[in-house]
């Protein structure tokens, strides 16, 4: 059987999180669940941000190879 894929991404969940434990929390700082959060948050990032690139350098490579040839 398939996995399911989430409603919503991670990024967005967290984004969400976030949000809620700074509107809870007077001080902006927050404590360890919510730097936790934000590591967690930019993790998410990179790893979109790193997806996007493999799949431009791919994409680039084989357009070059088709019009060279």
């Amino acid at each position: 059987m398939a996995k399911k894929r989430a409603e919503e991404p991670d990024e967005v969940k967290l984004k969400k999180k976030i949000g809620v434990k700074l509107t809870d929390q007077g001080n902006q700082e927050g404590g360890a669940d919510l730097r936790s959060l934000k590591k967690r948050l930019k993790r998410e990032q990179r790893k979109r941000r790193a997806l996007v690139q493999r799949k431009k350098r791919a994409a680039g490579s084989k357009v070059a190879a088709a019009t060279s040839a």
